[in-house]
């Protein structure tokens, strides 16, 4: 049996849309594929964004910013000297883009200048820190990306 030319283009381009419909199909019903926004509460998060913009307008007016060092025990983070530690009442908020199941939340509760993330929280890898603190009734937020 001999095929043209013809009959050959339209068995190619049957085939391919036969690949790529079932690489669709695949990747939308199979569950190791996840496909996870970066927060649940977008919209919310949207409206939220301009107090986030005068946080950290309010952080980078300082003088001394947060430090963030890497110690044999975890990360480091250290708040300013000036500030009071048990009056500074926040959070820091870890974020893995790859696994949002590593996602954690640290509550800021100090007695000295600094908190500590343990290690073994830690994945290798990259990271997004968003640390989120409040001292004497005014908001700041510092966010810095970490490889791990």
């Amino acid at each position: 049996m001999k095929i043209n030319w013809g009959t050959g283009i339209v068995i190619a381009i049957v085939a391919f849309m036969s690949f790529i419909l079932y690489l669709v199909i695949t990747m939308s019903t199979d569950k190791s594929f996840t496909h996870d926004l970066v927060t649940d509460k977008y919209y919310q998060k949207e409206l939220e964004f301009q107090d986030e913009i005068n946080a950290e307008k309010n952080a980078f007016a300082l003088k001394e910013n947060i430090k963030i060092t890497r110690v044999k025990e975890g990360l480091k983070v250290d708040f300013p000297e000036a500030f009071i530690p048990k009056d500074i009442q926040g959070k820091v908020f870890l974020y893995r883009p790859s696994n949002k199941h590593l996602d954690f939340e640290i509550p800021i509760s100090i007695s000295k200048t600094y908190l500590l993330v343990p290690e073994k929280r830690l994945v290798d890898g990259r990271w997004n820190m968003t640390v989120s603190w409040k001292y004497k009734n005014k908001e700041y937020l510092f966010k810095k990306e970490l490889v791990y």
